[in-house]
């Protein structure tokens, strides 16, 4: 196997736990007997089938952090720290069957999560100093976590990616359904009422040290040597995204040589589209449902 052969077989590796194939589930998103929720070409699809949801995924995860119920569940029940890269190809399978699953698919995949949530429970301390219950289940929890991702992709896409079809309202509307598919009441449907739902979370918020341990491994993932210059830059990338008063409480900076921040915009962009070379102008995932799409009289594949 030659250099660029492996090269692109390791970066595959990256986004399936491991497996260098292509993941089966992939190609289901043929099957189905109706649309789905997001059409070709609307916002939800142009943003995640662009290259920046690589950077929101680290921004994303970032910003859950903060919150200590959240923190809480990812330290007591999740495995990242033994499988990291298991914990984004699950995240990853959620993301694109919402995407470009049929609704039934996409309906059986968020329940499939939901049930997993009632799992995860526990206590934690809040950042007024009351250790209170949790669950994953928690409506909370679930905002804030919406939340999160939602505005990391947008965010991501601002600063890296094109336009948006309608512009982020139209983005934040269309997401709102993947909230509501987990049981979320009243999710954000425009940039103001993220950014406000957001803001309410602000009290809540707070650092420590299992913090720190999560960004400890955030920032450095077990990555085959030939992609950790690229992922340093892409966490750079999504740092300097991250709202000063976010990035202020996560300890985090925006890189730069004393007061002059460095040019991360046209690195983060040159790393991006290297992944697009090494994973292919169009994922399985998103021919799949194109296949589906037209087989039931939608929109054609472009």
């Amino acid at each position: 196997m030659g250099i660029i052969a492996t090269w692109k077989t390791q970066l595959r590796t990256t986004f399936t736990d491991g497996d260098p194939t292509i993941p089966q589930w992939q190609f289901e998103f043929e099957k189905g007997d109706d649309l789905g929720y997001f059409p070709v070409g609307s916002a939800v699809w142009t943003v995640h089938s662009s290259m920046t949801p690589t950077v929101a995924g680290i921004r994303a995860l970032l910003l859950q952090t903060l919150h200590p119920g959240a923190m809480a569940g990812v330290h007591a029940h999740s495995s990242f720290r033994e499988e990291p890269l298991g914990r984004l190809a699950n995240t990853i399978r959620w993301i694109f069957t919402v995407t470009y699953g049929s609704k039934v698919a996409a309906q059986e995949g968020s329940a499939f999560v939901q049930r997993l949530h009632t799992r995860v429970n526990g206590t934690y301390v809040d950042s007024r100093g009351t250790e209170r219950p949790y669950s994953a289940a928690d409506p909370d929890l679930i905002r804030w976590v919406h939340l999160a991702f939602t505005d990391a992709f947008v965010a991501a896409h601002a600063a890296y990616g094109g336009s948006i079809p309608g512009g982020v309202d139209e983005y934040v509307s269309e997401w709102a359904a993947a909230g509501e598919l987990m049981g979320l009441e009243n999710p954000p449907r425009s940039e103001a009422e993220l950014q406000a739902q957001l803001a309410a979370f602000d009290a809540d918020l707070g650092t420590s040290a299992q913090v720190q341990e999560a960004i400890t491994y955030i920032r450095r993932p077990p990555l085959p040597r030939s992609q950790r210059i690229g992922y340093q830059i892409l966490f750079a990338g999504a740092v300097a995204t991250l709202e000063p008063r976010h990035r202020e409480l996560l300890g985090l900076r925006v890189p730069s040589l004393g007061p002059i921040p460095l040019p991360i915009r046209t690195a983060v962009r040159l790393v991006l589209g290297m992944i697009r070379l090494g994973l292919g102008a169009e994922g399985p995932a998103e021919t799949a449902a194109k296949i589906r799409i037209r087989r039931l009289g939608g929109t054609p594949p472009a």
